[in-house]
């Protein structure tokens, strides 16, 4: 599995719903708190994202909590 990078931030309900989702599934990640950290607010600018959650998985970037683009990647990747 590739590294899972999530970007999150600190009252974000979708974001929690994806840590939850990837915790349940068995998937390391990294969280990234774009309000914790100016760095990861500009990585996530500089990707042409506007909000988030905004999870990495490779080369692909799934926005929002999306269970089938979720599914879709996890198990492409297993």
């Amino acid at each position: 599995m590739e590294n899972v990078i999530v970007y999150t931030s600190t009252n974000c309900p979708h974001c929690r719903q994806v840590k939850s989702y990837l915790s349940e599934k068995g998937v390391a990640y990294e969280e990234r708190n774009i309000e914790q950290n100016e760095a990861y607010a500009e990585q996530v600018w500089e990707m042409g994202v506007r909000a988030v959650p905004l999870t990495l998985i490779g080369e692909h970037h799934i926005l929002g909590m999306n269970k089938t683009q979720f599914e879709k990647v996890l198990t492409a990747q297993a």
